[in-house]
C-alpha cells in the first residue's frame, strides 16, 4: 500500500461560484447602465433646446443629470462589479462567500438602494454633494450594504492560506477604503464640518469614490482575467505591487484638485496637484506591466474579443490620467475649468475604462454562464466597435469644445457666443452617445438571444435524463 499523502480534494468551480446570482448582477447592471444614458440623452438635447419633457419637475434635466451619474457609479458600476466579484473570489480563494443567503439578500437590498435614490432625487431630496446626491434616509443603509459585502468576501480571502494574489490586495484594500470613503463623504460634510472644510472634504468624497472603489477593483479584475485569456503569467510581479502601493499611497491626496482657486489653502491644491501628477507614474507602471504581458501574444488584441475590451480600456486609462496630470495644473486649470472638457474627461474615464472593462468580462462570462456560445459573434463586434469609438468620438469632442470654450470666456465676450459656438460640438456629442447606446442594445439583445439557445439547448437533455 503506497505511503503516499492522499492530495487534498478541492471544491469544484461549479460548488463554489453563485452562477444565477452572478446573472442578475450583470443584467441589473446593464438595465441601470441603459437608464444612466437615457438620462445622459435627456441633458445633451436639453443643451441644444430639444428637451422632450420640458415642463415636467420631477423629470426636469437636473435632477435627470444626478440619475444619470448615480445610476452609473451605484447601478452599473456597483451591480457589475458585484457579479465579478461573486465569480473570481471563490475561484481565487477556493472558498464561498461567507453566506449565500447574504449574497442573495445584498443584491435585492442594493436595487431598493438605486431605486430608492432614483425616486428620491425625482423627489427633489438630493444632497448638495457631487456623487453623493443620495438622499439622507438612503446612506445608512447604503453604509450597512457596504459592511455586508465586506463581511462577506473579506471572511473567505481572510481564510486563505499561502501567499495572496495581487487581485485579492486590490479587492480587500477596496472593501475597506469604499466604506470609510462612503461615510466620509456623505456624513462628515453633512453633519460635522462646513464652509471650505467641507469641500475639501467632499473633494476627496469624489475623487476617492473613483480611486478607492472603482480603481482597485477595476484593476483587481484585469490582473485576474488578462492572464487567463492570454494563458501566461503577468509580466513583473513586482511592478504589480508598485502599481498597487503607489495608487495606496497616492489617490487618497488627489481629490482637492477639484477645488483649485478656492479658498481651501493653497498647500492642500498644490499637494493635490503633485499627488495627481504622481497618479500618472504610477498608471504609468501598471499600464508597462499589462502591456508587457501582451508581448509575443499580440494577435489576442485582435482574435480574443474581451482583451481587445481590456487593452482599449487600458488604453483610456492612460489618456484619462495625462488628462488629470494636466488639468490640474493651475495653468491649464484656470483655461478649462467648468468646461466640456471635464464632462468628457469623466466620460472617458467611466465608460472608456471601467465600462470597456466590465462589459469584456460579461463578453467572457455570459456563454460560460449560460453554457452556451454567443448567438452572434457579429453583434458582439458590433457592440465593441459601437462603444469604443463612439466613446472616442464623444470625449474627443468634449475635449475640444472645453478648450475652445475656456478660451471664449477668457476673451471676456458675450455669454452667447461661447454657447453658440458649442453648438456643434453638443450636436456631435448627440451623435456619439447614440452610438455608444445602440451598441448597448445591440449587447442586450444578444444575451438574451442567447439565453434562448441556451434553454433550447438544455430541453432535450433534461429530457434525455
Amino acid at each position: 500500500m503506497s505511503t503516499e499523502a492522499v492530495p487534498q480534494q478541492l471544491p469544484e468551480h461549479k460548488d463554489l461560484v453563485i452562477e444565477q446570482l452572478v446573472i442578475w448582477y450583470f443584467l441589473a447592471a446593464l438595465a441601470y447602465l441603459i437608464i444612466s444614458m437615457l438620462g445622459g440623452f435627456l441633458m445633451a438635447l436639453q443643451l441644444v433646446d430639444h428637451n422632450p419633457l420640458r415642463g415636467i419637475e420631477v423629470l426636469s434635466p437636473g435632477r435627470w443629470r444626478m440619475i444619470h451619474t448615480n445610476a452609473i457609479a451605484y447601478g452599473f458600476l456597483a451591480n457589475a462589479f458585484l457579479g465579478a466579484l461573486h465569480w473570481v473570489v471563490p475561484r481565487l480563494t477556493l472558498r464561498q462567500v461567507a453566506s449565500r443567503a447574504l449574497s442573495y439578500f445584498t443584491f435585492a437590498a442594493w436595487q431598493v438602494v438605486v431605486l430608492s435614490t432614483a425616486v428620491g432625487i425625482m423627489l427633489g431630496e438630493a444632497q448638495g454633494l457631487e456623487w453623493g446626491e443620495t438622499p439622507t434616509w438612503i446612506d445608512p443603509l447604503a453604509q450597512l450594504g457596504l459592511l455586508l459585502v465586506a463581511i462577506n468576501f473579506l471572511t473567505p480571502i481572510v481564510q486563505t492560506r499561502g501567499p495572496m494574489y495581487v487581485t485579492l490586495w486590490y479587492f480587500t484594500a477596496a472593501f475597506i477604503w469604499t466604506f470609510l470613503t462612503y461615510a466620509m463623504g456623505n456624513f462628515v460634510p453633512e453633519y460635522f464640518v462646513s464652509g471650505t472644510s467641507a469641500g475639501a472634504v467632499g473633494g476627496l468624497f469624489i475623487h476617492d469614490l473613483v480611486g478607492l472603489f472603482v480603481t482597485p477593483l477595476g484593476w483587481g479584475l484585469m490582473y485576474f482575467f488578462v492572464p487567463i485569456l492570454l494563458q501566461k503569467p503577468i509580466w513583473s510581479h513586482g511592478l504589480s505591487l508598485v502599481g498597487f502601493w503607489g495608487l495606496a499611497f497616492f489617490y487618497p491626496l488627489t481629490g482637492i484638485h477639484h477645488f483649485l482657486y478656492t479658498p481651501i489653502p493653497m498647500f492642500l491644491q498644490h499637494g493635490a496637484v503633485i499627488s495627481t501628477i504622481a497618479v500618472e507614474m504610477v498608471v504609468l507602471t501598471v499600464i508597462i506591466n499589462f502591456f508587457g504581458t501582451l508581448v509575443g501574444t499580440g494577435q489576442a488584441f485582435m482574435k480574443n474579443l474581451p482583451i481587445r475590451w481590456f487593452y482599449t480600456g487600458m488604453v483610456y486609462y492612460f489618456l484619462t490620467c495625462l488628462q488629470c496630470a494636466m488639468q490640474t495644473t493651475m495653468t491649464f486649470q484656470a483655461l478649462i475649468h467648468f468646461s466640456d472638457w471635464v464632462v468628457g474627461h469623466a466620460h472617458l474615464v467611466m465608460f472608456g475604462v471601467f465600462s470597456m472593462w466590465l462589459q469584456g468580462i460579461m463578453t467572457y462570462l455570459f456563454p460560460r454562464l449560460f453554457k452556451h456560445e454567443w448567438y452572434s459573434k457579429t453583434l458582439c463586434e458590433w457592440h465593441y466597435w459601437l462603444s469604443a469609438i463612439g466613446l472616442l468620438v464623444m470625449a474627443t469632442d468634449l475635449t475640444l469644445a472645453g478648450v475652445f470654450q475656456g478660451y471664449w470666456w477668457a476673451s471676456l465676450q458675450p455669454w452667447e457666443v461661447s454657447t453658440e459656438g458649442s453648438f456643434p460640438f453638443w450636436m456631435v456629442r448627440i451623435y456619439a452617445g447614440l452610438a455608444m447606446f445602440i451598441g448597448q442594445i445591440i449587447f442586450v439583445y444578444n444575451i438574451c438571444m442567447t439565453w434562448q439557445l441556451s434553454r433550447r439547448a438544455a430541453v432535450p437533455a433534461t429530457i434525455a435524463a
